[in-house]
């Protein structure tokens, strides 16, 4: 009997297949939206399509008449919280049920089965071959059209499966994606489009002796780079013999690192879209990084500010400049859409130095399109919507970013990603519900209401959490346990955390409890099969 079950639940799953592959196109140029084309045209409502786009209130009311179903397939809903109030039919499918059930836009499927995730692609993957998935996508499908996917992470697996769902992915192809994703190719871009990074030399090392000679010019602390991977896992720290041998495995197994002087600086975040009039850049955030009451890694992200005096106002400007003219560059390098650069501030000289690329939505995504720029006219990640349409547009992007410039236009948000931070492993007994918490005087914290949109957050003494480790999951050092949204900031001018914001990570901390796992051998094979594993972040 089971085994007719199974048989009959293979031929479904080929059959739904073998209906989305007959409609599939190329993964980096979507089909329009039906009745979204070029040209006017009526759909059953009789509303018009206007034949060219030529402001910001025309794609406002495209994206909301939005008739073709898009999904932000990823682990959580975290980095495109609230696009769903712009853009009609789009949907988060997600591997973690965040809000409990109560989310009407996030679809998570019910039946879970064991895998050992080793990246944000294998979760994407696994999501998009799930049965409950692929009826919910094909239920919204309009014949051979199952919609558009976007995406934090994918691959050409990905790719693979969104061309035989019949799903459209508005992202660049992965295989440039994975080029630009390269911290050495980043150099080499920012170099060609007169973007600076930090001193640097890019070699292979084959041991101490061969560090010290190729960077002899940089001196004798150095900051050492894979070409892939998060900084929290893949940047190291070395001014001595003794702190390279920690790493030396990691470090002599890449064909090529980036090996910079280490300066004394703050790290910012700055986010852009590269489209075909031009690359729109949104405002420099700082970034919180390596906080110990936040996360375990050294040099991890563990959040961002947002405010209209985040450094100077000529370093502000010379970060938008930067952008800009490597926006430019990708697009010659045919990369398009949604991107961000990370840059290194130099405390001493002011000097902004380019980071890191990353060439897709961020953790600092949800800041930056939920901010008071990104409401007075669309959030970035709609431009992206944008550029990966067929619609003929031609907006005016000098124009969009002088007024994306202004102080008046950057309200001021802050987020903390909280992971669990100490050495041990349990499983939660009890965990923090998603929705708008209150701070008493006193600095307790209490539960409010639900809410899905960290704008439920009236004021300072209000946030908007949002839960990722749930009862019933294991909690291990690196997990990520949550992300609280607030507005106001949480560190001062000297970059340290606030009161507010200690208060804030030790209340929500407060709210989870665990059963201790007592056996190693359980605790291994737990971490093993928890989301991330401790090995790489979700979020």
């Amino acid at each position: 009997m089971l085994t007719r079950i199974l048989h009959a639940l293979r031929r479904l799953f080929d059959s739904s297949r073998a209906a989305g592959h007959a409609g599939a196109s190329s993964p980096d140029r979507p089909a329009p939206a039906k009745g979204a084309g070029r040209g006017v045209s009526a759909d059953s409502q009789g509303a018009t399509t206007m034949s060219k786009i030529t402001s910001i209130a025309d794609v406002r009311r495209q994206f909301l008449n939005n008739k073709e179903p898009i999904y932000f397939i990823s682990a959580t809903n975290f980095n495109l919280l609230g696009i769903g109030d712009w853009v009609g039919n789009f949907r988060h499918i997600n591997y973690i049920d965040c809000f409990e059930g109560r989310q009407r836009n996030v679809f998570v499927p019910k039946e879970k089965f064991p895998r050992d995730f080793e990246s944000i692609e294998d979760i994407n993957n696994y999501l998009l071959e799930h049965k409950e998935v692929i009826d919910f996508i094909q239920s919204r499908a309009d014949g051979d059209n199952a919609g558009i996917a976007t995406f934090l992470m994918f691959d050409e697996h990905t790719e693979e499966v969104c061309r035989q769902l019949g799903l459209k992915v508005a992202f660049p192809p992965a295989k440039l994606r994975s080029r630009m994703d390269n911290k050495i190719e980043t150099v080499r871009i920012g170099n060609k489009a007169g973007v600076p990074s930090v001193p640097n030399v890019l070699a292979r090392v084959g041991s101490y002796q061969e560090l010290g000679e190729v960077s002899r010019e940089l001196g004798d602390d150095l900051v050492v780079q894979t070409a892939f991977g998060d900084s929290g896992h893949t940047t190291f720290f070395i001014a001595s013999e003794d702190d390279y041998y920690k790493h030396a495995e990691e470090i002599e197994a890449e064909a090529e690192v980036k090996i910079m002087k280490r300066i004394n600086c703050r790290g910012s975040a700055i986010e852009a879209c590269a489209t075909r009039c031009g690359t729109v850049v949104g405002p420099l955030m700082t970034e919180l990084v390596g906080f110990k009451s936040l996360t375990p890694y050294k040099g991890g992200w563990c959040g961002n500010e947002m405010f209209a005096g985040a450094f100077s106002q000529e370093v502000r400007d010379k970060a938008r400049e930067y952008t800009f003219k490597f926006g430019e560059a990708l697009r010659e390098e045919g990369y398009r859409g949604y991107f961000e650069l990370d840059f290194l501030i130099d405390m001493d000289s002011q000097e902004v130095y380019l980071g890191e690329l990353n060439p897709r939505v961020t953790g600092a995504s949800s800041l930056t399109n939920v901010a008071a720029f990104a409401h007075s006219d669309i959030p970035l990640f709609l431009f992206h919507l944008l550029e990966f349409s067929e619609l003929d547009f031609d907006l005016d992007i000098a124009e969009i970013n002088e007024r994306w410039a202004h102080p008046e236009s950057i309200d001021s948000w802050s987020q903390l990603v909280i992971k669990h931070t100490e050495e041990s492993v349990d499983l939660l007994t009890q965990a923090p519900q998603s929705g708008v918490w209150k701070m008493a005087e006193d600095g307790s914290i209490a539960y409010d209401h639900y809410d899905s949109h960290p704008h439920a957050a009236e004021n300072e003494r209000e946030a908007f959490f949002l839960r990722i480790s749930g009862e019933g999951d294991f909690r291990y050092e690196g997990a990520d346990l949550g992300i609280l949204i607030t507005r106001g900031r949480l560190m001062d001018d000297d970059f340290q955390l606030t009161e507010r914001a200690r208060a804030w990570i030790e209340g929500i901390r407060g709210q989870y409890a665990g059963q201790s796992l007592q056996d190693p051998v359980v605790e291994e094979v737990a971490v093993s099969h928890a989301v991330g594993g401790g090995n790489f972040k979700i979020l």
